[in-house]
């Protein structure tokens, strides 16, 4: 099309009174082509600085101005068109095909290890359990508060059978950039390249690293609840069966793992503290609230698959670092950039309250505001939860009736401020009908705060799954179940008004 433009310029004799003169230390686009995957592109550079004089039209044809500006237009039409080529190829996938959808299907969020290990030649086998399955896998890595580079020598991704036992003939080795090895700079994250690995769901993985010399593990998930495995020094990474020297319940490095799944797949993150980390529920038995509703979600009939990733931590508080990152610092890291994410369920508030130096309700409600308006605007759809009771905690020290109060406040802004797109009342499934201030005794873990297997499991099929469908104009409600004051167990669903 500018060949014929330009030759019939020059048919008709067109000429500008002034020419285009180029000079140093003004702007120009300079169009080259290149190919990505057999489609020719355009990318734009700079080697010839343009300043353009303005031009003095003369026309020596009988051809009007009309005609002639028309002609400039549809040349700004291509050329804009052009770009717009140049620019559409970066959404194609790393392999050149558009038929793969990274979903997140396990996370565990980073945090600064209060007394980190240090690793010596030595190779670590994590489990996780995945939450839907697919049939490729990625895993991504984490040198977050890592001082100095975390040199990664090798990592393979395999089934789980049993322990530190792989599933034989499933071992995959991993690579980043195609290279075997990686070095993560301080603060930074790497994905690794994907592998052919058929998941299933809420089948367990064995991600296995090895770290050659010496590696402090700076960066850790401090509450895992799930046993990893480390070996005496030397490479074992696609060793059948981890020969290992000591265990731990902490995670090391490793932050997610992604499956290649169905393009309707999508995720839900649960942003809280212990009480979403499953602290005080069974180690190595995945009885997390989220792991309850990951099963619940795998089990309905019909439907997208739904991922759930669990991204509480231990300690975490809305508005100042406590145990990892305050929960408006890490939102970005450890919610909004998750593969596939489209719900977010916020549990979080109870550690502002609890800690000395407590804030205000107010001061947490609008830590609540920024997270529900920063994830809105990542197209999410967020659901509020309401904090939990926790008397006879630590008393004094940490629950006082001046807190009870707070959460009071807090909670009833969750109920009926209509901020959030939808309400699950944690606080009405667990709490003690004739002591509302206290968590009823069956699902109480022994400490008045954390709930035990039974109580995480009563606040997972508190969630109405319909939260989880793509619907339109959808009536935006939550059911929760509420245990009869009687007899102290779940009566039917009770539903909390949301905004429409």
């Amino acid at each position: 099309m500018f060949v014929s433009l330009i030759r019939g310029m020059a048919t008709r004799r067109w000429s500008l009174g002034r020419p285009l003169i180029f000079q140093p230390g003004c702007v120009a686009a300079h169009q080259t082509a290149s190919h990505v995957f057999g489609e020719p592109i355009l990318s734009l550079t700079q080697p010839h600085p343009i300043h353009e004089q303005t031009p003095r039209l003369a026309l020596r044809s009988g051809f009007s101005t009309a005609v002639f500006r028309r002609a400039l237009a549809v040349l700004a039409g291509a050329m804009l068109a052009i770009a717009g080529m140049a620019i559409a190829p970066a959404t194609i996938a790393k392999d050149g095909t558009s038929n793969i959808h990274w979903v997140g299907t396990w996370t565990a969020s980073p945090q600064a290890a209060s007394t980190p290990v240090e690793f010596k030649g030595q190779t670590i086998r994590q489990i996780v359990r995945v939450s839907i399955g697919g049939k490729r896998v990625r895993v991504r890595l984490s040198n977050a508060f890592g001082a100095g580079p975390l040199v990664i020598s090798g990592a393979h991704v395999a089934l789980r059978s049993t322990g530190a036992t792989i599933v034989a003939g499933s071992d995959r080795t991993l690579t980043f950039n195609g290279l075997p090895s990686t070095a993560i700079p301080p603060g930074a994250l790497a994905v690794s390249d994907p592998v052919n690995l058929r998941v299933p769901d809420l089948g367990d993985l064995a991600v296995s690293i090895y770290v050659a010399g010496n590696q402090v593990g700076a960066t850790e998930h401090t509450v895992g609840l799930q046993t990893t495995y480390v070996s005496a020094e030397g490479d074992f990474t696609g060793a059948d069966s981890l020969p290992t020297t000591t265990t731990t319940q902490s995670v090391y490095f490793l932050t997610g793992v992604e499956v290649d799944a169905a393009r309707s797949s999508k995720a839900i993150i649960t942003l809280g503290d212990s009480i979403t980390d499953g602290y005080r529920s069974t180690a190595d038995a995945n009885k997390r609230w989220p792991d309850r509703l990951a099963e619940r979600l795998h089990a309905r009939k019909g439907g997208s698959k739904v991922a759930v990733l669990n991204a509480g931590i231990t300690g975490n508080r809305v508005l100042h670092d406590k145990d990892g990152s305050n929960a408006l610092a890490r939102l970005d890291r450890d919610v909004l950039v998750q593969s596939g994410a489209r719900y977010l369920i916020i549990l979080l508030g109870i550690n502002d309250i609890g800690y000395p130096g407590a804030v205000t309700a107010d001061e947490i409600i609008a830590g609540h505001r920024q997270i529900i308006d920063r994830a809105h605007a990542m197209g999410l759809k967020v659901y509020g939860g309401t904090l939990t009771p926790f008397q006879g905690f630590m008393p004094g020290l940490y629950y006082t009736d001046v807190g009870e109060a707070q959460r009071q406040v807090v909670n009833q802004w969750i109920r009926t401020s209509k901020a959030y797109d939808a309400v699950i009342d944690f606080d009405k499934v667990i709490r003690d009908p004739n002591n509302p201030s206290k968590i009823l005794p069956a699902y109480d873990s022994g400490d008045n705060l954390h709930p035990n297997d039974a109580g995480y499991k009563a606040m997972a099929d508190a969630i109405n799954l319909s939260l989880f469908k793509d619907q339109i104009a959808a009536p935006r409600t939550a059911a929760v179940k509420s245990p009869s004051a009687q007899t102290g167990k779940p009566t039917k669903p009770a539903l909390c008004p949301c905004p429409p």
